[in-house]
């Protein structure tokens, strides 16, 4: 329906998905953020809680099974581990 009414302007299906999920992650605005040269990422207050509350009931959990819990990837769980000071 968008191509219809937008022709070659319309978002392709896979950079909708792309906003869905940066939306879904937190992000409040369509707008670039001034003076940021990176990217939203999932290092959200709400996901380093969900990692801390994983971390403290299970501390042996690998970091892909956190990553599948939070629905993030495993990179951000790593991160979030380290620079949010998150014991395993």
């Amino acid at each position: 329906m968008l191509v219809q009414v937008y022709g070659d302007n319309a978002m392709k299906k896979t950079a909708i998905c792309k906003w869905v999920k940066r939306f879904s992650e937190g992000r409040k605005s369509a707008t670039d953020e001034e003076g940021s040269g990176r990217t939203a990422t999932s290092i959200t207050e709400e996901n380093i809680v969900k990692v801390r509350q994983i971390v403290r009931e299970n501390h042996w959990l690998t970091v892909r099974s956190i990553a599948d819990q939070v629905n993030i990837d495993k990179k951000t769980v790593s991160k979030i581990l380290i620079e949010e000071g998150v014991q395993k």
